[in-house]
């Protein structure tokens, strides 16, 4: 039988070698940019897209600062005070001209350990264009930490609304004469961000700092942490300043209701949250005004001006208060990303009510496709738990559920005006003369509609927008006849778009670049675990397979495969790109990294099928996520007995010597204990099947099997016997002429696969996918010859899929 019920594998040489591969990083920072100049990390991005708190963290405090390694550790230690607090960090900065939003570990202690250099500027709203045209546009590499202005820019571009620092410029003693006055007021004058600070530096002048931000239309409020009544605007190193706020805020609640209300209107200008550094490292208030009028004093007489001024007095605090300085600053720092995270929780609790209130007039589901028209309802979310569940009553038993994208598709081939020239790319950044179509499509869909048509019963679970593609993509869906109750219809007023895929083939219809807007997958209650939960529970009859495609974000995945395993039915993962490939196993899908909890006999997932790269990009991940250091994961992989000396033999043998030297067999077997079925589709080369079969599984000991058995398990105890391996030459050599388009090839393979096991399933036969392969091989050449997104000829896959029952 299929080996579906949990496996694992790996070998000893795999454990201790680094794999060859040709796939490049997977890094999400570099694909989620915004613009050349712009890049936003996919965990902030993420989080923004799904309405989880999130605080943005400046860098000149580690950039001119603080002093290496301490400014590290600090670095380290405020992104930690983040998260623990329920938020994510998005530390800002600028690496070779290139402005960050959200930087990995070793990005930023790179940008951290050029400290002091000439290279390493302090980047104000004056500087962006410079550092980004001469760092980002013509190569020199500039590093920056962003200031209280910079930062807010940035947060501000990639839509984050707390910012959490240490203390704020302001007007310099004897500003009204010389106009030192700090870019970080006029930004909160002209730029939406709520910067939590303990207030301005005390020795600035505090009165005109104030006066300064009332004249930019700033909403200035201070914490009252704890006290009664009115309260001072804090001075930094002291709780007080002798300077009565504008404003008390009472607590977090409060905070949040009022950056909601400022943002909601909208007003385009700043606010200012003081917060008083914490009562056991203030200093007391006479004490660092003496020492700061001296520092100030000194700067004065050796003519220290400009830029050159605050980072002096600072200094000379540190030396002349013995550090008493550095503990205090440390401490309110430490304070306000705490007292800034709370808030921004507090804030997203606010936004989801907005979601939620909205939701009961912008939801809608759409009619069965059994009905002779398309009408739409707008239920309360009450009422649509009810009517998923009525529905369950007359809904057809359905074989798979495929919860996946559905999206309208347009492929743009190109196509030279002289017949007879030889050119293969169209030439960039002008128009190219193409032969474009637009077609029903989504992975999702795609797979759902080639089960359909290979004869399995299928309801497919996915999002549009009550809008023309939408509606459009709905009545494809209808005719097709497979089962519409569990797609979701959202308002567009509200913000939804229906998912779009556009491609851009060269003249032998490969692609050269693809483009999609599949922003409406990351809707709010979509993140809800009860939302999987419940759907899934609304089956009239429990599907033998689930399908998810990598177009749901992480925790969206991790939600479904918990709902699958809580229902025990069999999940199959289509990776469907590099990147989305890596979110199975990426670190924050705890379904499947918490505690390698994911390895067999317990694996989430049974059946996967990446391509090449795709297979680099989810071994890369599963590896970042040490889910490889796992005595489950390891006690698997050894006992197959693959030595270190012979196993690159055996792969060989099994797969060819092209891909074993790109470490394709490797990767497989290393993450069979989790997905003990892969099928890796390889283009022109076929498809390599790799399987874990069980111990009782009668190809172990068959001729016919012989020659793709990778190894046989060494212990007489386990659920596992062995691995099969096998390269499947391609079912047709296409020529180019006949290809018509390549999207959707993929989609149709796993769409009858997804048809063939569930047919042997009903049967109560053994499920040989070796022997469903090569049908699906040949149906997928049917769609490779279709400019359908899945040739409708897939229909006469049914037969050749019954034969092998």
């Amino acid at each position: 039988m299929l080996l579906v019920k949990r496996c694992s594998s790996s070998l000893p040489s795999l454990r201790t070698k680094s794999i060859p591969y040709t796939a490049s990083s997977t890094r999400l920072i570099s694909t989620h940019t915004r613009n050349k100049l712009l890049s936003v990390h996919e965990e902030v991005e993420h989080a923004l897209q799904t309405g989880k708190p999130v605080v943005a963290l400046e860098t000149t405090i580690y950039t001119h600062g603080f002093p290496y390694p301490e400014n590290i550790a600090l670095a380290s230690h405020l992104e930690s005070l983040v998260r623990v607090n329920g938020g994510v960090p998005a530390t800002i900065g600028i690496l070779d001209g290139i402005a960050r939003v959200g930087l990995e570990t070793e990005e930023l202690i790179r940008l951290i350990s050029t400290a002091g250099s000439k290279d390493t500027w302090k980047v104000s709203r004056r500087d962006m264009g410079f550092i980004g045209g001469l760092g980002g546009l013509r190569g020199q590499k500039l590093n920056g930490g962003t200031t209280i202005s910079g930062t807010m820019i940035l947060a501000h571009l990639a839509g984050i609304k707390i910012f959490a620092t240490g203390g704020l410029g302001g007007v310099h003693r004897g500003g009204e004469n010389s106009m030192d006055i700090s870019a970080d007021l006029t930004e909160l004058g002209r730029t939406p961000v709520c910067v939590v600070s303990s207030g301005s530096k005390s020795f600035l002048d505090i009165p005109r700092t104030l006066e300064y931000l009332e004249t930019q239309g700033v909403g200035v409020g201070t914490f009252a942490d704890g006290r009664e009544g009115d309260v001072d605007f804090p001075a930094f190193f002291s709780r007080d300043s002798g300077v009565k706020s504008p404003q008390t805020i009472r607590n977090e609640q409060d905070a949040a209701a009022i950056v909601h209300a400022q943002f909601s209107l909208p007003v385009q200008s700043g606010l200012l949250f003081a917060n008083p550094v914490p009562v056991e490292a203030a200093m007391e208030r006479e004490e660092i005004d003496g020492i700061i009028a001296t520092a100030v004093q000194e700067a004065d007489e050796m003519g220290i001006k400009g830029a050159k001024n605050t980072p002096y007095v600072l200094k000379r605090i540190r030396e002349l208060s013995n550090n008493a300085s550095v503990t205090a600053n440390k401490a309110l720092i430490e304070a306000n990303v705490v007292r800034g995270t709370k808030v921004a929780v507090e804030l997203c609790k606010l936004e989801k009510q907005d979601r939620e209130d909205g939701a009961h007039g912008a939801l809608k589901f759409a009619v069965s496709a059994s009905s002779s028209s398309t009408s739409f309802s707008a239920p309360t979310t009450s009422e649509s738990e009810a009517r998923l569940v009525a529905q369950a009553r007359h809904r057809k038993e359905n074989d798979i559920l495929v919860i996946g994208a559905l999206a309208a598709d347009t492929s743009c081939d190109y196509s030279p005006f002289n017949a007879t020239s030889t050119e293969i790319l169209p030439t960039l950044h002008t128009s190219s003369p193409a032969s474009i179509s637009q077609s029903a499509g989504g992975v999702g869909r795609n797979v759902a509609t080639a089960a359909q048509y290979a004869g399995a019963q299928v309801s497919l679970a996915s999002v549009v927008a009550d809008d023309l593609a939408g509606k459009t993509l709905i009545q494809d869906l209808a005719s097709s006849g497979i089962d519409t109750e569990s797609l979701r219809v959202l308002d567009p007023d509200a913000g939804a778009r229906t998912a779009q895929y556009v491609a851009v083939n060269d003249r032998n219809k490969d692609l050269m670049l693809a483009m999609g807007d599949f922003s409406i997958f990351s809707y709010p209650e979509f993140e809800q675990p009860e939302y999987w939960s419940n759907l899934i529970a609304s089956q009239n009859a429990k599907p033998k397979w689930i399908v998810i495609d990598g177009n749901w974000s992480t925790s969206i995945i991790s939600n479904i495969l918990l709902a699958a395993k809580a229902c025990q039915i069999l999940v199959a993962f289509e990776p469907v790109s590099t990147v989305k490939a890596a979110r199975l196993f990426h670190k924050t899908n705890t379904a499947m990294t918490e505690k390698s909890a994911a390895v067999v006999p317990d694996n989430l997932v049974s059946l996967g099928t990446p391509n090449e790269i795709e297979l680099a990009s989810m071994h890369e991940a599963a590896q970042e996520s040490q889910l490889f250091e796992s005595d489950a994961w390891w006690q698997t992989i050894d006992s197959f007995g693959l030595s270190s000396s012979g196993s690159r033999d055996k792969f060989v043998m099994m797969a060819g010597a092209k891909l074993a030297d790109n470490g394709v067999p490797q990767q497989v077997v290393r993450l069979l204990p989790f997905v003990p079925n892969i099928i890796t589709k390889l283009g022109a080369q076929g498809s390599l099947l790799t399987m874990l079969l069980r111990r009782d599984d009668p190809r172990l000991t068959s001729a016919e099997s012989a020659p793709y058995i990778l190894s046989r398990t060494k212990y007489e105890s386990g659920l596992v016997g062995g691995v099969y391996m096998r390269l499947f030459p391609p079912a047709e050599v296409v020529r180019q002429d006949d290809i018509v388009s390549v999207n959707g090839v993929g989609d149709t393979m796993l769409g009858v696969v997804m048809a063939g096991t569930t047919a042997g399933m009903n049967a109560n036969r053994q499920v040989r996918l070796e022997e469903i392969v090569p049908v699906a091989q040949r149906a997928a050449v049917l769609t490779l010859k279709s400019r359908d997104s899945v040739s409708a000829s897939v229909v006469g896959m049914r037969d050749m899929l019954a034969m092998r029952q």
